[in-house]
């Protein structure tokens, strides 16, 4: 239960009463000096900055009762923390562990633990939150608080790209704090302050300040800010209690407000009031009716453009814990609001949601220390659902938010991305401060160099070709120096893009980066090194068949893996595929087997997805025997380059373990580019009832041959809506999870169209892509010559692989085996 001191006083402290009541965890049967008992008895009617100095006196006389001490310590901390002072409320906290409390009441070293993190102490806090959830397991406050700190020491490696900077002109050695534009420039603004000139002039007995009231401040044609000044002289809006948080609708006429009354309160509280501008000057401000009983609070009022949603927080029954955020609507700004609604365990904590603020109608922000943040309030941002809900609290992140009390954020009304923000971290001028902030243009740029990879000399003219993931495509051509470069906006945010390096004579290079999810400018050097098409064959790695078979055994498919994405990276290639035999055996029947070879690789090339009018098997037999270009070992024998192995040759090596090797050199597999000009087809979707694609060895079996990949995963193929796919095998992923750049392919080729996904579209498929754990559902799902329907997938920006499944998904198609032997994945 945090109370910051700049979270409206009264209204944030009101409810406090009634709860410290119950949640405090010490019992009030201890011996008490009359001392202990008035600084209780101004504890409990929220004079917190009073009970402090009678705390200190009644700890000095409690010397022999060690329980009274401990209470009076943890009291002490709690005044600390209430009137927002973490270093010495910590410092309390602290004490009682020393003492050995803690392992009567944990709840110290929650305290503890959150009063570290609102110092920015991560570490010993997280120290302390895992020691807690030891003792209180599962406690849903030390879980957030562990967790937020390990995302707090995450985020200020990595913070935003917004720039902020403290306005020194509106900002008072007092808290000023809870900005908003009060005019549709964006050049005057109206704030929450307890500076000197506000019209309560003793002192708030709860924080030991002046009380609160609204003041405003204009902007020159120079930038200049005004001296702020109060909006009122007439103590229509600013009185002698608690003014602050103003809200306004779309022109700027009607400002909606919190006062809270110091006299009454479990009678009054704070409510939420409206006014009318009247020329120069504001109208008699009006109690908005929400309802509830006598005690109910409100407070920190946010409305929508045209006056029929209200937003605000509350203490109310029925919430999930502290003050809450509520919602209550009406169909013109003429009618009462209707009930007011909690906006559920999405939005809402155990902990504080307060200050809430609408851009528009259908973005929220608001301040939370409930949620996984840095430490004391966070900025959060919600945005609308379809369904008219709202959507998952996403962190703003530093340098928005720290381990100090950030809240009460503003945007510009012309929809420019500044506003200004409220803070009370280090380096401000008083209390809380209000700042300003900006996300400056993020600029990406690309660049790099085409190098030829046999000389690393520089290639000119290389034609580079930039694929963005929203259909768009840009082309440059490297420079004398083989130098090229993407630049004034060419490569945009939230896309994912390829780039395509091509040069006649060149074996095309492919290269695939994003710029999902990062928040500053970034020059990306991205270098290719190009592969000259050689004029004679290539040799592909050693593929082995049994003696006179040509079956294709899956243990040497993975041989073919490197051909198989250059003919993926070059689609226009038309290859020749030659086998080649020894020299032992007919020349028929080696022209037969070598044939058959072949055309064993080719149909497996067939089977992985190349347009088998691009391949060309052709068995030589014996009639070729290989020349050697290089010096080569086999089997402990040395054969020189330029050797030619020629069945005389052979016969005249010494022994028959050195003509065997000789043998083994020329059974092999090569391929030869034919020619560069094929057209490639446009991609047409398969529908799985119209084909039949299956890698099977035995045809009573469900049998999917795999590979492995240069770090040891199993990888394989399916088909998702007749489109194949590479995926990996990884046995702890609990659904199949698909990159970006597949998932784009998918909805381009039409395999899956935005209908299959869940969401809201315009959440969904943001700049051209796809946003990050978006969920779609799969029609027709194949593995091997099994077909599964309606499977639920899901994106995930930082898959390198195109394809991830688990054993969860492979159980749906049945029980299964992974043979490493054979390199088989074997369904039964």
């Amino acid at each position: 239960m945090s109370i910051p001191k700049h979270t409206m006083k009264p209204f944030s402290l009101l409810i406090s009463l009634l709860l410290l009541i119950f949640l405090t965890p010490f019992d009030f049967v201890y011996a008490q000096t009359k001392k202990s008992q008035q600084a209780d008895e101004d504890f409990n009617n929220l004079r917190f900055s009073v009970a402090i100095p009678k705390y200190k006196k009644a700890y000095a006389r409690s010397k022999r009762n060690k329980l009274e001490r401990n209470r009076i310590t943890y009291q002490m901390g709690e005044c600390y923390r209430f009137t927002n002072q973490p270093k010495r409320a910590a410092a309390f906290y602290k004490r009682l562990t020393r003492t050995g409390y803690d392992r009567i009441e944990p709840l110290v070293l929650l305290r503890l633990a959150d009063m570290q993190r609102a110092n920015g102490n991560y570490e010993e806090a997280l120290s302390n939150y895992e020691t807690f959830l030891e003792r209180v397991a599962g406690d849903p406050l030390g879980l957030v608080g562990m967790q937020s700190c390990k995302l707090a020491i995450e985020w200020e490696k990595n913070p935003s790209n917004f720039k902020i900077e403290t306005i020194k002109k509106i900002n008072s050695r007092e808290n000023d704090f809870s900005p908003s534009y009060s005019d549709p420039t964006g050049r005057v603004i109206i704030f929450t302050t307890s500076r000197d000139g506000v019209v309560g002039k003793k002192p708030d007995e709860w924080t030991g300040l002046n009380f609160t009231d609204l003041f405003t401040t204009k902007q020159d044609a120079k930038g200049n800010w005004s001296q702020p000044v109060t909006i009122d002289d007439t103590e229509a809006l600013n009185t002698e209690d608690n003014e602050g948080q103003a809200a306004f609708n779309e022109n700027f006429s009607r400002m909606y407000f919190t006062r809270c009354s110091r006299d009454n309160l479990t009678e009054n509280g704070c409510q939420i009031w409206v006014t009318s501008k009247q020329g120069r000057s504001w109208s008699e401000p009006i109690m908005v009716d929400l309802g509830g009983d006598s005690t109910s609070v409100f407070g920190h009022p946010a409305i929508s453009p045209n006056e029929t949603t209200l937003i605000f927080s509350s203490s109310r029954k029925g919430g999930a814990g502290g003050r809450d955020l509520w919602i209550a609507t009406r169909n013109s700004a003429s009618e009462n609001f209707t009930a007011p609604r909690n906006l559920g365990e999405l939005i809402n904590t155990p902990g504080d949601e307060l200050f809430p603020t609408l851009r528009g109608d259908s973005v929220l922000y608001f301040a939370s220390d409930g949620h996984p943040g840095m430490g004391g309030l966070d900025i959060f941002k919600s945005v609308k659902q379809e369904n008219g809900t709202w959507g998952e609290p996403v962190n703003m992140k530093p340098p928005i938010n720290t381990n100090a009390d950030d809240f009460g954020i503003t945007w510009h009304p012309e929809g420019n991305n500044e506003g200004f923000f409220s803070s009370n971290r280090q380096g401000g001028r008083g209390g809380d401060d209000i700042y300003y902030f900006i996300s400056p243009p993020i600029i990406y740029n690309i660049r790099g160099k085409v190098l030829d990879k046999n000389t690393l000399e520089p290639i000119e003219e290389a034609l580079i070709s930039l694929v963005s993931s929203d259909g768009t495509t840009v082309q440059v051509k490297s420079n004398s120096v083989g130098y090229y470069e993407f630049i004034d906006g060419q490569v945009k945010p939230g896309i994912t893009f390829e780039l395509i390096t091509e040069k006649p004579k060149y074996f095309i290079e492919k290269a695939m980066e994003t710029t999902l999810g990062v928040d500053a400018s970034k020059d990306f050097e991205i270098n290719f090194e190009l592969e000259p098409i050689p004029a004679e064959p290539i040799l592909l790695p050693e593929i082995l068949y049994d003696l006179a078979k040509w079956d294709l055994k899956p243990q040497f498919q993975d041989s073919l893996q490197g051909l198989i994405r250059t003919l993926d990276a070059n689609e226009t290639l038309v290859i020749e595929l030659a086998s080649h035999t020894d020299a032992r055996g007919s020349l028929e029947s080696n022209d037969i087997l070598s044939q058959r070879r072949a055309e064993s690789v080719v149909n497996y090339l067939i089977q992985r997805g190349i347009d088998p009018e691009r391949l060309i098997a052709k068995g030589y037999g014996e009639r070729a025997p290989r020349k050697l270009k290089t010096d080569i070992t086999r089997d402990g024998f040395n054969f020189t380059a330029g050797t030619i192995l020629t069945e005389s040759y052979i016969d005249s090596l010494p022994t028959l373990p050195m003509r065997e090797a000789a043998h083994q050199l020329n059974r092999r597999t090569e391929f030869s580019i034919l020619r560069n000009d094929f057209i490639p087809k446009p991609k047409i979707r398969i529908e799985h009832d119209s084909v039949d694609i299956k890698i099977i060895t035995e045809p009573e079996k469900n049998i999917i041959p795999f590979t492995k990949t240069p770090t040891g995963a199993i990888e394989a193929t399916c088909i998702v809506n007749g489109i194949k796919l590479n995926f990996i095998y990884d046995r702890k992923t609990l659904r199949p999870t698909i990159s970006l750049g597949s998932a784009m392919r998918l909805l381009k080729d039409g395999a899956i169209t935005r209908a299959d996904f869940q969401g809201n579209p315009d959440n969904i498929f943001k700049d051209g892509s796809i946003a990050n754990r978006s969920l779609f559902t799969v029609k027709s799902f194949m593995i091997g010559n099994e077909k599964l329907e309606k499977i639920e997938f899901q994106v995930d920006h930082k898959l390198t692989s195109q394809l991830m499944l688990g054993e969860i998904t492979l159980l749906m198609v049945g029980e299964y085996e992974i043979d490493e032997e054979n390199m088989q994945i074997i369904f039964k």
